[in-house]
């Protein structure tokens, strides 16, 4: 029998002195602290001091023993695997035997330490720590029973995955059917963990839980009206879960759940509420949802629009209900301001109207999509304000116009109540279903509309802030009405808003105008001055948190109105404080981030305009990439001395440089000249991380830039550039594919004949992903076209694999419009056609309907397509060629004869 260790006095009382110290509030105290736990981790036996202070010294404080806990849980997380074999299994014992402590807190940090170490991968070399688990759950003694239901819960949350693998035998075969049998429990505490404990299982469809899974919602119907509020809770979630995975056992009680959560929602526990509001957005998914929720959307409905009112409680914290609301003089809290992401620069193309979107990320939709207008951090993220709000919102898309006569009633009762409070949730509501019933609200714009111009004079600032928010909702129908009766009045309101005395409202009022600017482009221009006037004296007002949004209004306003921007008195306007911000922030400050963004727009709208800007402006880029380059250097060398850079600096800088680059056109020259920019720019194409940082697909539109605007000082790199690109045509990382096969586009048109000896390097890898299934649509009609300028410049290397490709190409660019791309891509088809015929012969139909889909083709180009036609015609006879045109719809016949004269 070996000896059992025992702490020596002198150990333990230096130990609870430093947990003691460790609870000050000063820093260098703290600092201290942290000192000796690194000194004392050297001693081997320092673990068992803490579980035993943990465990067994019960004439400490609670709060000091569960700290012993948790300073033992960082080290079994950062050095498990170093601990020696006794003072390992010491501490699992000591743990095991006080899993039933009368402390609730010492319980749950003892919990903690077990599933800690089982996440060590552990869990496999102690395998009797699960059997005893489930059998401490059988104890008569409360506490045992609840401690290890409490340790079992963190156990299968952390470690799911390996509990349903063959590695620990199936250990969910015995546990999930022990589980269920706790639904009943008399304890709410211990149902609360048997329901959380089942409820990780669901997602993965565990097998051991879906042989279980009728006995699994007949207890939780069991549950349903639970006077525990946590209890509901987790069968509200479980409801959600199972909605999602076995919809086909849940479909012969839905009436009956739909009941229940129309309850739920409305449950005097808002944690309750919100859990239970999450089953409409799913519900919402799937495809049943029109049939079983249409015939009780009356119910529904009032329940949503009653959630989405703040409550007491948030009028309190956001101060809504003072008259008086200015507080644009308090400073921002820096915690108030979110992390921004930039937008890296992609290049797309502009299409034929009903071509469908050219962006990205999918419409120009805003990124508070169901945020409900509310981007206040002070509330919690998501509440049941937010989750009802985008529930209407879901909604309305499922059932379109068909939800407008249930909720008038309640828009009528609401938008114009008394109670600001409610009239508030009502312009909210109006808002939520602009997307999902826009076509059946149309009718009644005009009336709602100029009502809702009036609610931006409120008294209170919600009611202002929201009202923003529910008007850029609807501003495509403003846009596209008479300028007097909505844009104008619209506009000069919102405009007033951006210059209100609250906070919020100049957020959300900048936010909405930069939603009505994407829509209204260049519609703008007669009102540019006033606009212009406003923005640049909110400048002047705003504090951080809103200069950050009142730049990407600056910016979305320059990309929308572009060229118009170019005029003495607006750049008179506008450059000054955007040049002193610029001046003012240093170059490790994020606020660089939206400024570069917001100047790097206006350099692509102002064109010549940005001159006499653009020096310091391309020289402080250049400095900033090199800056991150040599940090990066730096930290890879040594990463305990140098911190990582943080590369959005590099990327933000590049795409400004790009700006630069398309607005300044051949301006640009002598500063290229006088840089290392092709160098540095040649390191970033070589960024060794495509998919965490976009470096490299911002180095690839910098480099298309460059070498639209000055070929000469791209040129002598062309050796070393061409196999990077070909490297990055890997249509798994789409926004990096996507710009290298542009750049390789661009290149070969400057290049020419010399293009020849890079073509092994691309085409095959261009021919693979024009042929590829589900290929985005932007990076299709660059691939065809960086196809088309290849053959264009090379025709003899590109045209004997003209069969490989034509099809796909012809239907890739057939919706885009009229431009040079397009223009140099079909002269290239022509070309290869002209080189090897037989390669278009098997899809001529499909040729011929891409020639359609020129409006305008330049007379030379309509040559080559009327001599093509022809030749074809003339090849395969008069009969021939009248039964395969006999196959065309008749636009298209019309377009071709219109053109060609055929």
């Amino acid at each position: 029998m070996k000896m059992e260790w025992k702490p020596e006095e002198e150990g333990l009382r230096q130990i609870l002195t430093l947990l003691k110290e460790s609870q000050s509030p000063d820093t260098a105290t703290q600092r201290a602290v942290q000192q000796k736990l690194e000194e004392l981790n050297k001693y081997p036996d320092f673990n068992n001091y803490l579980i035993y202070v943990l465990t067994k010294l019960v004439s400490e404080e609670e709060p000091t023993r569960s700290l012993s806990g948790l300073i033992l849980k960082n080290n079994v997380k950062s050095h498990y695997n170093s601990f020696l074999p006794e003072v390992a299994e010491f501490i699992k014992r000591e743990c095991l035997s006080a899993i039933g402590d009368p402390s609730p807190l010492i319980r749950a940090t003892v919990g903690i330490i077990i599933t800690t170490i089982a996440s060590k991968g552990e869990i496999t070399s102690w395998p009797e720590l699960l059997p005893l688990l489930c059998q401490m759950l059988d104890s008569q003694d409360y506490n045992v029973c609840e401690g290890a239901f409490g340790a079992l819960q963190k156990i299968c949350e952390d470690t799911a995955e390996l509990l349903d693998s063959d590695a620990l035998n199936r250990p969910l075969n015995v546990m999930i059917p022990k589980f269920l049998q706790f639904f009943r429990h008399s304890s709410p505490k211990i149902r609360c963990h048997a329901i959380a404990c089942v409820n990780f299982f669901i997602m993965s469809r565990t097998q051991a839980l879906m042989l279980h899974i009728d006995a699994f919602i007949e207890n939780l119907f069991f549950l349903a009206s639970d006077e525990d509020p946590d209890v509901r809770k987790n069968v509200c979630h479980a409801l959600v879960l199972l909605l999602e995975v076995r919809l086909d056992r849940l479909t012969p009680h839905l009436p009956n759940i739909i009941e229940y959560m129309l309850l739920r929602t409305q449950d005097a526990e808002e944690a309750v509420a919100l859990e239970a509001c999450e089953f409409w957005l799913s519900l919402a998914d799937q495809s049943i949802c029109r049939e079983v929720l249409g015939p009780r959307l009356p119910a529904l409905l009032p329940v949503l629009v009653r959630g989405m009112r703040y409550s007491d409680m948030d009028v309190i914290l956001l101060r809504g209900d003072r008259d008086d609301d200015a507080d644009e003089e308090e400073p921002d809290r820096d915690a108030d301001i979110r992390p921004r992401f930039h937008k890296p620069r992609s290049h797309t193309i502009k299409h034929n109207v009903g071509g469908g979107d050219s962006n990205m990320s999918g419409g120009g939709e805003s990124d508070d999509e169901d945020d409900g207008g509310d981007t206040d951090s002070s509330l919690s993220d998501w509440n049941l304000r937010k989750c009802s709000a985008a529930g209407l919102d879901v909604l309305a898309n499922v059932f379109g116009a068909d939800l407008l006569p249930v909720l008038f009633p309640i828009l009528k009762e609401t938008l114009f109540h008394d109670d600001w409070v409610i009239k508030e949730s009502g312009i909210l509501a109006l808002g939520a279903v602009a997307d999902g019933c826009m076509v059946g609200m149309v009718p009644h714009l005009p009336d709602l509309v100029p009502y809702l111009v009036c609610c931006l004079s409120e008294r209170k600032a919600l009611v202002r802030s929201i009202t923003c928010w529910t008007l850029s909702r609807y501003s495509h129908w403003i846009v596209s009405q008479s300028h007097d009766l909505y844009l104008r009045p619209v506009m000069t309101e919102l405009l007033k808003r951006v210059l209100d005395n609250n906070k919020r409202v100049q957020e959300a009022a900048c936010s909405a105008f930069a939603t009505l600017e994407e829509e209204a482009c260049t519609e703008l221009v007669p009102y540019l001055g006033h606009i212009l006037q406003t923005l640049v004296f909110a400048f002047g007002r705003y504090q951080h948190k809103n200069l950050l949004i009142l730049y990407d209004a600056i910016g979305t306003l320059a990309d929308s109105v572009g060229h118009h921007l170019n005029k003495p008195e607006y750049i008179g306007l506008l450059m000054p404080p955007l040049i002193t911000k610029w001046n003012v922030l240093k170059d490790e400050d994020k606020d660089l981030f939206p400024l570069l963004e917001c100047l790097s727009s206006v350099a692509t709208a102002l064109q010549s305009g940005f001159l006499p800007y653009c020096e310091p402006v391309f020289r402080r880029c250049v400095s900033l990439i090199e800056q991150t380059l040599n940090q990066n250097i730096a930290n890879t060398q040594s990463p305990e001395q140098f911190d990582a850079p943080d590369k959005d600096f590099m990327i933000v800088a590049l795409d400004l440089l790009s700006g630069l680059a398309e607005g300044l056109d051949g301006h640009i020259n002598h500063l290229v000249l006088n840089s290392n920019l092709m160098q540095l720019l040649y390191q970033c194409m070589q960024d060794p991380m495509p998919e965490v940082h976009p470096v490299r697909q911002s180095s690839f539109a910098l480099l298309g830039d460059l070498t639209k605007a000055c070929f000469q000082h791209v040129h002598p790199y062309i050796p070393e550039f061409l196999p990077i690109l070909g490297m990055n045509l890997n249509p798994e990382i789409i926004s990096v594919c996507n710009n290298a096969t542009w750049a390789i586009g661009e290149i070969s048109i400057k290049l020419g004949p010399e293009t020849s000896k890079y073509i092994p390097l691309v085409l095959n890898h261009l021919v693979d992903i024009i042929n590829r299934p589900n290929t985005p649509k932007t990076l299709l009609e660059n691939t065809a076209i960086t196809i088309g300028r290849l053959g264009y410049v090379c025709p003899h290397d590109v045209a004997p694999v003209l069969q490989q490709f034509v099809r796909q190409w012809c239907t890739s660019l057939r919706n885009i419009r009229d431009n040079e791309e397009k223009d140099s891509a079909f002269r290239g088809i022509c070309q290869m056609i002209q080189v090897n015929p037989g390669g278009v012969v098997a899809d001529f139909m499909f040729f011929c309907d891409a020639v359609a889909s020129w409006s305008h083709p330049k007379e030379d180009l309509k040559e080559m397509f009327t001599k093509i036609l022809h030749g074809f015609k003339n090849q395969v006879g008069e009969e021939n060629w009248r039964q395969f045109t006999d196959q065309f719809p008749m636009q298209l016949s019309a377009r071709l004869s219109a053109m060609c004269g055929i």
